[in-house]
């Protein structure tokens, strides 16, 4: 698999390489079935040697463009996630009672990751908040966690949804797009994120998921956003994944 390197403290489920959890398959609101496929538990790294690294213990991989963050992960031989597979993640994690503050699906908040300003950069996953709110990981439905699917670093994500074929957004968002249905709320409400009306058209743009560290209720597991695909900002990374 390419030149990813693993921190090799962190032990994973056979068959997949460590650091990889499966997302089950899971059809969207609208309809759209995502197949089953792996991603990384966290956000990705850098090693020393400036390959693609999975760690519990680094820092993500910031102030990388869009498209230098695909040319990582194709070296290592991963993919980038797409937005369809953000997406089967949200709609899978918010269907968790765990994953609510109130301890059942729709009650209190989503939990919204590292958000509240109390660090002042991305943190490693093994930074813990003081605060309870600022809880980092979220459950699947298989129970696999993933850390930093809201809140500590945006990730770039491939828009394979208003995208062209390098994953840059060609056209508005469409009412019935999935990037607009599947999110079970209002934007900015119960800890979901924010995300883009109908009709907004974000064209020649790279979208980018989750929110920073300092995002406040900006941050969420349905949040997107979009930046320019080469800049390089300290706020956001990327995550990879893995066909199954």
């Amino acid at each position: 698999m390419g030149n990813l390197d693993v921190d090799m403290a962190v032990v994973a489920a056979a068959p997949l390489p460590a650091g990889f959890v499966v997302v089950p398959a899971t059809t969207l609101p609208g309809g759209v079935t995502v197949p089953a496929f792996a991603v990384a538990r966290w956000l990705a790294a850098r090693g020393p040697d400036g390959q693609l690294l999975l760690s519990a213990t680094a820092p993500p991989w910031v102030r990388i463009g869009y498209h230098a963050a695909r040319q990582a992960c194709a070296r290592a031989g991963v993919g980038l996630l797409t937005e369809l597979q953000a997406l089967a993640i949200a709609h899978d994690l918010a269907a968790q009672a765990a994953n609510w503050s109130g301890g059942a699906v729709g009650a209190g908040r989503l939990f919204q990751g590292l958000h509240l300003g109390r660090f002042d950069a991305p943190q490693p996953p093994c930074a813990i908040s003081p605060d309870p709110r600022e809880r980092r990981w979220h459950v699947l439905s298989n129970g696999e966690r993933i850390h930093d699917f809201a809140g500590n670093a945006f990730s770039w994500v491939f828009d394979d949804v208003q995208g062209d074929v390098d994953g840059i957004v060609a056209h508005g968002f469409a009412p019935d797009s999935p990037t607009l249905a599947t999110p079970p709320g209002a934007p900015m409400q119960q800890g979901l994120g924010w995300w883009p009306r109908a009709g907004r058209n974000w064209w020649g743009r790279a979208l980018a998921r989750g929110g920073s560290w300092s995002a406040q209720d900006g941050a969420g597991a349905f949040t997107v956003v979009d930046e320019r695909p080469r800049a390089r900002r300290a706020y956001v990374g990327f995550r990879c994944t893995l066909a199954l």
